[in-house]
């Protein structure tokens, strides 16, 4: 069944038995309510009865007459006796005694009043209201009447309305309830099965489609936008393994092919065996095994999490040695190294990873200095971390490659050769390292003015 059906039918059923209870529940109490309500008016009629015959035979001069009695009786639809303190009858509504006659009273009753009604039959009761003389009661008012006869004409039409509202009320509620949770469930379901069209069409490689809904619903409206996300992330995956497969045989073919033909031509006795061209052979097994390494290195940072070998040691004397190793190269090519370091900086890493971290920071950096070219390194303490700057004045990255810089293979020029730009793993090997000692870095670029690379370490693992 689909989720448009289950959510209608959901919907259906929770307004049905909704709708079932509250007018069960509805119906009762009034119904129960108004019955009391009618019993209650029928007490006070009773005891409006009883007042107005006790006025009327003291006014009377303690006399009652029988019109009056029978006045009253067909007034209020009821039988009045007046009996003497020995039960004797002394006035009578009826020609015959209601106790002996309760079955056809109670016809006549109901021919009388009702007529055709479907009233149902109840039982004749009699109550007794005493009848004073001054202060002294003389005789009893005997009442009698069909119990249900607070049950009027007007009452049951009234209760028979009430009935049939809540039946057309509770159609119509159906009614609308049903149209209202088709409605809901396709607003609801439309989306997500367009949503469902762009993730299949994901699945057989189309990755550049897009989930274009129109919808209120702010849950569809994340995950449309996390479609939208996944499918444009893998989008760039997808270009970027097909940029990784083409730079890896870029760089992989300049060795192997520099090997084959220096082979090639010692077969074929260009050249001699000799030690100088061995060499030449040994330097390009070792940039094709470096490279190797390296690539192994870039694409995984659990290998680093796993083989950290983290020792306690001082940072600052380690960035003292590094940046001393680094300045006759840079004073070589005329540029300037400075450095900031805060003493005694104690922390637990691996020592051997951060230095790999630093060489390939401020080998990087030189490569893209001007003829003024100037590098500062610092270091400094500040909530639990190790801050690490290296900043440049060289020649900067573009905006729109800072988010590829950590990539494996990219480089931010990509006219540069290998001399100039490396193979491009250094940045993506420094962000291993440091996310394997998690630590974040972050790099701050403006094209033509320089670069800042910025790493914040644990202090402690």
């Amino acid at each position: 069944m689909s989720l448009s059906k289950k959510l209608a039918l959901s919907s259906i059923l929770s307004i049905l038995v909704s709708i079932i209870i509250i007018s069960s529940i509805s119906n009762y109490m009034i119904n129960d309510r108004f019955d009391i309500y009618l019993l209650e008016e029928q007490k006070t009629r009773f005891d409006q009865i009883n007042y107005e015959i006790n006025n009327l035979y003291s006014q009377n001069e303690y006399k009652l007459y029988q019109q009056e009695i029978d006045s009253y009786a067909s007034l209020e639809d009821i039988d009045i006796d007046v009996r003497d303190l020995n039960n004797n009858i002394l006035y009578s509504s009826s020609r015959s005694s209601h106790m002996r006659g309760m079955h056809n009273h109670m016809d006549k009753m109901h021919r009388r009043k009702m007529g055709n009604s479907k009233k149902p039959n109840g039982n004749y009761i009699e109550k007794s209201f005493p009848l004073y003389e001054g202060e002294e009661i003389v005789a009893n008012i005997v009442i009698g009447y069909i119990d249900n006869l607070y049950l009027t004409e007007s009452a049951l039409v009234f209760k028979e309305t009430l009935g049939k509202s809540f039946i057309i009320s509770s159609i119509l509620a159906i009614l609308s309830g049903t149209l209202i949770s088709i409605y809901l469930s396709k607003s609801l379901t439309n989306p997500l099965i367009s949503i469902r069209n762009v993730a299949a069409q994901m699945q057989k490689g189309n990755l550049s489609a897009r989930s274009n809904i129109k919808t209120n619903t702010l849950e569809i409206v994340d995950l449309s936008d996390s479609i939208n996300y996944l499918s444009e992330t893998l989008s760039k995956q997808e270009d970027i393994r097909k940029k990784y497969a083409s730079d890896i045989s870029h760089e992989l073919r300049t060795p192997i092919t520099t090997l084959k033909t220096h082979i090639e031509a010692i077969i074929d006795g260009v050249w001699e065996a000799d030690q100088e061209h061995l060499n030449i052979l040994m330097l390009e097994i070792d940039r094709l095994s470096a490279l190797v390494d390296n690539l192994k290195n870039s694409f995984t940072s659990e290998e680093y999490m796993l083989n950290l070998n983290r020792t306690k040691f001082n940072l600052s004397v380690e960035m003292h040695d590094i940046v001393t190793t680094f300045l006759p190269i840079y004073n070589k090519e005329n540029y300037d190294l400075e450095f900031s370091i805060v003493e005694n900086i104690q922390v637990c890493m691996d020592k051997d990873k951060i230095k790999q971290v630093m060489y390939n920071l401020l080998s990087n950096s030189i490569k893209y200095l001007d003829h003024d070219g100037r590098v500062s390194v610092g270091l400094k303490e500040g909530n639990d971390k190790a801050i690490i700057k290296v900043k440049d004045n060289g020649i900067g990255i573009k905006d729109k490659d800072l988010e590829y810089i950590f990539d494996r293979f990219f480089r931010a020029d990509s006219s540069r050769n290998r001399n100039t730009g490396g193979t491009g793993l250094g940045l993506s090997i420094v962000k291993n390292i440091v996310d394997a000692h998690s630590g974040d870095i972050t790099i701050d670029s403006i094209y033509g003015k320089g670069t800042t690379v910025t790493i914040a370490l644990p202090l402690e693992a």
